[in-house]
């Protein structure tokens, strides 16, 4: 899933190729992705695009009064498309959700795909007046990256949820997902489990510098990528995420992963849990 490291980079793109340019046709090739319908997306066709912004995960494109707002959930993604065909895409074939032509000053005639692999489709794109309109931007907590350690220690001690659920709850903080939480813990030496609302001072602060860092970093990493290099540079910068088994950067022992039904975390037992094995929650359900 496109986290906020990947959204910027997808704004400060948009914001240089896609602002400017004049909405031309939008192609919908699977009716599920548009989640409002009035204004109608049609609306959209012949307004000039004037900003790219970014809430939280969610992508946004403002064109005249209107806001186009994505996320891409879990297996959707945004291309950048400099020769589209100009036949309309069938509804159905492939993993092409929504394509919008463009007319550039300059005389050309990109596009953007927003495509959705695997076989749960939860891409989404609304069309609104104002972006708090949408339920999920209405309810985003401040943003990771903009919120002080004052702000970010009352925002833990304000829930008794395990650390890693905080740090992805959009509620609390808005744009760490799954994987970047698995970072920022690894870096500040603490276990998923622990208690967010008993973090002492010492630890609330190195989760936010951690926090900070990665966040910054990884943003660092992606700004002036093209989307199809995102997800790539993404994967190269992970330390525990998605390494399941392989050595620890720091300490050398084997990442180590706990399983839910359709998601898993990963951490270093050794640098973060002193040790201790955590429990595989798909393994405790088969034992039962």
């Amino acid at each position: 899933m496109p986290e906020l490291p990947e959204v910027e980079a997808l704004t400060g793109f948009l914001r240089e190729h896609a602002v400017g340019a004049v909405i031309g046709r939008i192609d919908i090739a699977a009716l599920s992705v548009l989640k409002t319908f009035d204004p109608p997306i049609t609306e959209l066709q012949g307004k000039d695009v004037t900003d790219a912004a970014r809430f939280g995960k969610h992508l946004a494109l403002r064109a005249g009064d209107l806001w186009l707002i994505t996320h891409l959930s879990r297996g959707g993604w945004l291309r950048w498309v400099d020769n589209p065909s100009v036949a309309p895409p069938k509804p159905g074939k492939g993993p092409l959700a929504l394509r919008i032509h463009f007319f550039t000053p300059e005389g050309a005639t990109p596009a953007i795909d927003l495509t959705e692999a695997g076989t749960k489709k939860r891409l989404a794109v609304w069309v609104v007046r104002d972006p708090q309109q949408v339920a999920s931007i209405a309810r985003l907590g401040p943003d990771a990256l903009a919120v002080t350690e004052l702000e970010f220690a009352e925002i833990l001690g304000s829930t008794t949820a395990r650390l890693k659920t905080s740090l992805v709850d959009q509620s609390l903080l808005a744009g760490i997902g799954n994987a970047y939480s698995d970072e920022i813990l690894h870096v500040a030496k603490l276990s998923p489990f622990a208690s967010s609302s008993k973090l002492d001072a010492e630890s609330v602060g190195a989760l936010y510098a951690a926090m900070r860092s990665v966040l910054s970093d990884a943003v660092a990493r992606s700004a002036g990528q093209d989307a199809a290099r995102l997800k790539g540079e993404k994967r190269s910068g992970m330390r525990v995420h998605a390494r399941t088994g392989l050595p620890c950067p720091v300490c050398g022992d084997p990442v180590r992963e706990v399983g839910y039904v359709d998601r898993s975390f990963q951490y270093c037992a050794t640098c973060q849990t002193a040790g201790k094995i955590l429990a595989d929650r798909r393994m405790s359900r088969l034992l039962k």
